[in-house]
C-alpha cells in the first residue's frame, strides 16, 4: 500500500511519521517550496503528547517546549476565576507541551526526513484535485517552481491540507467560504521577564474582549527570562471577516486599546503588546461539521477535515489524534475502504462535537459566564460560581475533548 498525504504540516508530517512506524509506505506532498519555522505557539494537550511520545518525539520536544504546569482563568477585573493543574502536574502520565509551531513543524520535519527519507517529502506540489480509478486513486497537483500540472497516483489520499482544502472543496463544491465568528484575534511574541512561575498559562476577560498569554521557551525559561505567546481577542461584528488577507501583519494600535488597563500585580498587558515584535491578524473561522470525510479511496484529517475555533487549545492536538486513528485503522482492517471506514466512523463524530462545544466557548465560557453574573467583579468566585459548577465544565471539556486522565494512558512496553 502507498497512501499519498497531501499537506506537510503538523497533521501530515505526524501521519507520516506514523505509517511509517507500521511500514505503511508514504509520501508527503507540501504546497510550500521551502518549510521554514513559522508562526507563533500552540499548545499540545497530554493526549497529542503521548501519540508524539510514541513516535519517539518526547525527548526533542522536552528540550524546547516549556512543560505547562496551571492554566488560570481571570476575569477582566484581573480576578480568579478557576485554576489549575495541568499536564504532570494534574496526574499525567505525560506533560501539556507550550512550543513555538515553527519549532514543532521542525521537530516532524527532521524526523520525516530521516525516517522516510527527503524523496518522500515534495515540495512546491499542491494539491488541486483528485480522481478515483478503481484500485487507485490520480492526484493533481500544481508544481509552484516552473507552473506546470503533474499528477501522481497511489492506494489513499489522505488531505491533509488546511481549512482551504482542495480535496474538501472537490468533494463538497457548495460549501462556500469558512463561517465567520464575528472575533478577530492578534497573535504575537514578547520575550521579556517570565510571569508566574515561568510555566504558567492564563486567559482574561471573556469573549468581547480576552487575552491569553504562555510562555514557549525552555530555554529562556532556564535563563530566567520567557518567550511569551499572548493572543489578544476582540468581538468584530459581521457576516464576514473585516479583513479577506489573512495572517496579515498588523500594528498593535489596530486592536490594543481596550487592554490599556489590564495592569495587575502578576502582569502589565500593555506592556506585553508594547514589547511584541511582528503582530498578525487571525479572523476566528471554522467550518459546519461534514455529514462524512471519505470520498473512495480519499479521505480527510486535521483543519481540512474538522477546522475549530482555537479554543480548549485543541487544533493541533485533534489532528494528532486523527493520524492515530487513521494510521491504526489502514495498517489493521482488512481493506481500504474498511479502513477509511473506520477511521471516519472513530474521528467524524468526535471532532464535530468539539467544533460545536468551541463555538459554545468550551471550557472558557467560566469567563463568559462570570462576566454575565458578575460585571463588576466579586469577592469571591464561589459567590459567583459554584466549585462544582467550575469543576464541571472543565471536566466535561475534557471528556468530549479526550483528555480526560483515563483517556490518557501510555502503551506498556
Amino acid at each position: 500500500m502507498h497512501v499519498a498525504i497531501a499537506g506537510g504540516g503538523i497533521g501530515g508530517l505526524t501521519l507520516a511519521l506514523a505509517l511509517h512506524q507500521r511500514d505503511i509506505d508514504c509520501t508527503v506532498y507540501e504546497a510550500a517550496r521551502e518549510i521554514k519555522p513559522l508562526g507563533v505557539g500552540i499548545n499540545l494537550l497530554p493526549h497529542s503528547v503521548k501519540e508524539l511520545s510514541e513516535l519517539g518525539l518526547r525527548d526533542a520536544l522536552a528540550a524546547t517546549a516549556i512543560e505547562t504546569a496551571s492554566l488560570t482563568y481571570y476575569n477582566k477585573h484581573g480576578q480568579t476565576i478557576w485554576s489549575e493543574p495541568r499536564g504532570l502536574a494534574a496526574g499525567y502520565p505525560v506533560p501539556q507541551y507550550s512550543i513555538h509551531r515553527g519549532e514543532l513543524h521542525m521537530i516532524l520535519l527532521e524526523a520525516a526526513l530521516a525516517r522516510l527519507g527527503p524523496q518522500r517529502v515534495v515540495l512546491g506540489h499542491q494539491l488541486t484535485g483528485f480522481e478515483n480509478r478503481g484500485e487507485r486513486v490520480r492526484m493533481g497537483f500544481a508544481r509552484l517552481a516552473d507552473g506546470s500540472n503533474v499528477s501522481a497516483e497511489a492506494d489513499v489520499l489522505v488531505a491533509a491540507d488546511g481549512i482551504h482544502s482542495a480535496a474538501r472543496r472537490q468533494m463538497w463544491p457548495n460549501e462556500g467560504a469558512p463561517r465567520y465568528g464575528q472575533r478577530v484575534l492578534w497573535r504575537s511574541i514578547t520575550e521579556g521577564q517570565p510571569f508566574g512561575d515561568g510555566r504558567s498559562m492564563f486567559m482574561a476577560g471573556h469573549p468581547d474582549v480576552k487575552f491569553v498569554a504562555y510562555p514557549i521557551s525552555r530555554k529562556l525559561h532556564e535563563e530566567g527570562r520567557s518567550r511569551i505567546n499572548w493572543i489578544a481577542e476582540l468581538s468584530v461584528p459581521g457576516d464576514t471577516p473585516p479583513r479577506q488577507d489573512w495572517n496579515k501583519q498588523v500594528d498593535a494600535s489596530v486592536f490594543a486599546t481596550p487592554f490599556d488597563n489590564w495592569k495587575w500585580e502578576w502582569i502589565d498587558i500593555p506592556a506585553l503588546i508594547r514589547g511584541a515584535s511582528a503582530i498578525y491578524e487571525f479572523p476566528l473561522v471554522d467550518r459546519d461539521p461534514l455529514p462524512h470525510w471519505r470520498q473512495g479511496r480519499v479521505t480527510l484529517l486535521g483543519d481540512a477535515a474538522h477546522p475549530m475555533y482555537p479554543i480548549g487549545s485543541n487544533g493541533a492536538s485533534q489532528a494528532i489524534l486523527d493520524v492515530r486513528s487513521l494510521a491504526d485503522a489502514l495498517a489493521g482492517e482488512a481493506s481500504v475502504g474498511a479502513a477509511l471506514d473506520a477511521y471516519e466512523a472513530d474521528r467524524l463524530p468526535k471532532t464535530a462535537n468539539i467544533v460545536l462545544l468551541n463555538r459554545q466557548n468550551g471550557p472558557e465560557q467560566v469567563m463568559q459566564i462570570a462576566e454575565v453574573r458578575a460585571p463588576q467583579g466579586f469577592k469571591h468566585i464561589h459567590d459567583v460560581m459554584p466549585r462544582d459548577e467550575l469543576e464541571g465544565i472543565a471536566a466535561r471539556y475534557k471528556q468530549v475533548a479526550g483528555f480526560a486522565k483515563p483517556q490518557v494512558q501510555l502503551q506498556k512496553a
